[in-house]
């Protein structure tokens, strides 16, 4: 015989089967504002395309499959031959597939092409997070391969192929490939100068012998790597292939793979080099000149993965308070609840805009904003991936008990928050890269404050902010021991900016009020209660059909 103790009711229907492009309000207008008229309609439809799958019921089982599932490795084969190989279930191949055939890894050659990649990465990203590393360090590979025009000949129409082939094999026998990247070891970490794997040249031009390690190597099963190691005229950066030009494997050791917080899909791996072949790129000793444009392009991806994050955790806690009741009414309409989601929304918001325009700078690529780029672009990797964390885990809370049990799908999102945040340098990598490009490129700086003087005058506490901002750059002393405060101060004031010439006002008003006017607490659900909040949690609501 049936239970029939209860009945279920007040129960959250999923999120599923809805557009996450086209019910991101933030995001869709970011588009049509930085996209030209001629381009804007192909974007717009492949961005739905994507946006219908990443909300599909499929797409969300595969991000389930891939964690569930994570990566195995093999190291030898039954004959006890080295093989080094990752092995991954069929779920991370298919979102891998999905995203390489929508252009996640080919900004450079199209129009507009950094915005909408980094929108598509921004959507397709909701689906599942982990995967989202190689597809950034093989669109990040290109401009580092460009310092060498026979390299890029040869990889960058690989590296941009919107085909994703599988497997080890040459890559002249591949129709598209995936490039990793391992540039930190155990002894130094960020400080990369200290790395001790040595390079050997040969007879061969270009042609290196490897020996040393690499304490992080990022998406082990890639085609090639770029890497960092110690030539005769110093640090210097090489691509590292997997297959030879004869078909036979590199000597690349797979010692084992990270055991991760989060990111548990994805693969990250120590290995050893002994004798491994590998072609130089660039000049040797300029390394790090060498692999700066592709670090800079990946961080760009932690600012659009983190905001990417943000806005699943939020759509998820603003759709369960909608349709969840407590205490004589649905969550959404009690003002303690309103203001709490208001105030994560404002948070996802920024994000979004911020990152959205630092991929149309890319696509501009005039000295003007690649200026700007070179200070904001840190500045926003700091403050964004920080602010993720604390996004999720509010959001989480939203849910109740609820998000703290995987089947929400919270949980995952949360150990994934804080990746981003050190990936490619830490707070404090980024702290004092600002510091840097302040004492050394005093035309970012002019840059940055042309960019937010487009907003003087339409907010007087925009003003005092970015008065207070100036203040602070006129009193060096001490500069590097509190160096966070500044860039933090740097990120808000762009924030409040872009939000004062582009988002509804009662967004940008309540953003102003409660991160520059002082008028909000240290955490969130602290804003002002005579703000329209329900106006500001309703452009934050993902619609379901």
């Amino acid at each position: 015989m049936a239970a029939t103790t209860h009945t279920v009711t007040n129960q959250v229907p999923p999120l599923v089967g809805h557009d996450v492009f086209a019910t991101d309000r933030v995001l869709s207008e970011a588009v049509e504002r930085h996209v030209e008229p001629g381009v804007l309609p192909v974007a717009l439809e492949e961005l739905g395309e994507l946006g219908r799958a990443a909300g599909s019921a499929q797409a969300q089982e595969w991000g389930v499959q891939a964690n569930a599932h994570p990566p195995v490795l093999l190291t030898h084969d039954r004959y006890g031959h080295r093989v080094d190989e990752v092995e991954f279930h069929p779920a991370w191949h298919r979102l891998l597939g999905h995203a390489v055939s929508a252009g996640l890894t080919d900004a450079w050659g199209r129009p507009a092409g950094h915005v909408r990649r980094a929108a598509g990465f921004l959507v397709w990203l909701q689906a599942e997070a982990g995967h989202g590393c190689p597809l950034s360090m093989t669109h990040a590979a290109v401009p580092a391969l460009r310092t060498d025009p026979a390299l890029a000949a040869a990889w960058e129409p690989l590296l941009t192929s919107h085909t994703y082939v599988e497997g080890l094999r040459n890559p002249s026998e591949k129709a598209g490939v995936l490039l990793g990247m391992g540039m930190t070891e155990k002894q130094g970490g960020s400080d990369v100068r200290s790395n001790t794997t040595r390079a050997e040249p040969l007879s061969g031009e270009g042609a290196y012998l490897l020996t040393g390690h690499k304490w992080f190597c990022s998406a082990p099963m890639s085609d090639g790597f770029l890497v960092l190691a110690q030539a005769p005229g110093g640090l210097s950066c090489f691509l590292l292939p997997r297959v030879l030009p004869d078909g036979a494997r590199n000597v690349f050791l797979i010692q084992r793979l990270k055991d991760k917080l989060g990111n548990r899909s994805n693969a990250s791996a120590e290995v050893e080099f002994d004798g491994t072949w590998a072609r130089l790129v660039g000049e040797e000793g300029r390394g790090v000149r060498t692999i700066i444009e592709m670090v800079a392009a990946t961080r760009l991806d932690c600012v659009v993965g983190s905001a990417a994050l943000m806005r699943q955790a939020v759509a998820r806690a603003v759709h369960h308070c909608t349709y969840r009741s407590a205490f004589g009414g649905p969550l959404i309409d009690k003002p303690l609840m309103r203001n709490v989601l208001a105030d994560l929304a404002l948070e996802s918001e920024a994000a979004t805009v911020l990152a959205m325009r630092l991929a149309a700078a890319y696509d501009a690529d005039t000295e003007a904003e690649r200026a700007f780029l070179r200070l904001a672009l840190p500045a926003a990797k700091f403050w964004v991936t920080k602010r993720c964390t604390a996004v999720v885990g509010e959001a989480l809370e939203c849910l109740g008990g609820n998000g703290y049990v995987e089947e929400s799908g919270m949980p995952r999102l949360l150990r994934e928050a804080p990746l981003n945040s050190i990936w490619e340098g830490s707070g404090n990598v980024q702290a004092l890269d600002v510091l840097r490009v302040l004492q050394r490129e005093p035309q970012a700086l002019d840059a940055f404050l042309r960019e937010v003087g487009q907003a003087r005058g339409a907010d007087h506490r925009l003003d005092a902010a970015i008065k207070g901002l100036l203040t602070e750059l006129a009193d060096l002393d001490g500069i590097e021991g509190r160096a966070r405060r500044l860039v933090e101060r740097f990120a808000l004031v762009l924030q409040g900016a872009l939000l004062v010439r582009w988002a509804p006002p009662v967004v940008a008003d309540a953003f102003c009020a409660a991160r520059l006017g002082g008028d909000g607490g240290a955490v969130f659900g602290t804003l002002p209660h005579s703000l329209d909040l329900a106006s500001v949690v309703a452009r934050a609501r993902p619609s379901v059909a």
